[in-house]
């Protein structure tokens, strides 16, 4: 099954679901349209998709800011803006099912805000890292200033925004870009394979490892206990956990192997 609009395409694969950015002749430039199709596609999904790929049409996956957008903006405009993506981008952290990002070309500017809204990236060898806002007298507005330090550390952040710094794909993994990466063409393949792994999952364990650990992180000690507690403790009375804890006790689950 497969659906498109203008701004994104979206194809079903029975348990997963690709989201594909449609604006190759921009770089994927995030537009306002864009965002909203984002938003509006990932809303849409049937409750049968467990996991989607989020990438990009054409030989980047986002350029960033479509900046011929902020000409005319005024502060206030500005500001409700800002906040605007950092509601569609909530929604893809802390939606209802994981998102594996597939990264290739650009991932730059508000296109590195989009990839950190995701809980899995997977670089191939084509994809660089930059945030160009200030040689551009900006800032990021996506949520980049929250997400992004948590990736690769604050310091790492301030030096690509004050000097333009550019990081190729053999850096992506070791210093927090993504968490795969693979050859030249080959990060939607790699995205899929996961996703399909992660739409087997249990849906509970799925939904609290997205929203419970990433607040745990940040919680104090004391408080991450409880919350860990509580989660765990609803995760494993739903019924399909009871399940396949049973089908392991009984020799017929999977078990981990080297």
């Amino acid at each position: 099954m497969s659906s498109s609009a203008s701004e994104v395409a979206v194809e079903i694969r029975d348990a997963i679901a690709v989201v594909r950015l449609m604006r190759p002749a921009k770089r994927n430039a995030l537009s306002d349209a864009l965002m909203a199709a984002i938003d509006a596609a990932f809303a849409a999904l049937p409750k049968s998709v467990g996991c989607a790929v989020l990438t990009g049409s054409g030989d980047h996956f986002s350029a960033g800011l479509d900046l011929s957008e902020i000409r005319e903006r005024d502060a206030v405009e500005g500001l409700h803006h800002s906040r605007s993506w950092h509601r569609i981008l909530g929604n893809l952290e802390f939606g209802r099912i994981p998102i594996v990002a597939a990264l290739h070309g650009a991932v730059v500017g508000g296109g590195l805000e989009l990839a950190s809204s995701c809980h899995i990236r997977v670089a191939d060898d084509t994809a660089f890292f930059a945030l160009p806002e200030g040689s551009r007298g900006i800032f990021v507005g996506g949520g980049g200033s929250v997400r992004i330090p948590k990736l690769i550390g604050a310091h790492r952040m301030l030096d690509m925004m004050l000097t333009g710094r550019v990081y190729k794909a053999a850096e992506a993994v070791p210093l927090g870009f993504a968490q795969y990466h693979v050859p030249a063409g080959q990060a939607l393949d790699k995205a899929i394979a996961l996703a399909e792994r992660i739409a087997t999952n249990a849906p509970m364990t799925n939904y609290s490892l997205m929203h419970a650990l990433p607040r745990i992180a940040e919680q104090p000690a004391d408080h991450g206990y409880l919350t860990e507690g509580l989660i765990s403790a609803i995760a494993q009375s739903a019924p399909e956990a009871k399940a396949r804890v049973r089908e392991f006790l009984e020799g017929r689950g999977p078990k981990v192997k080297a």
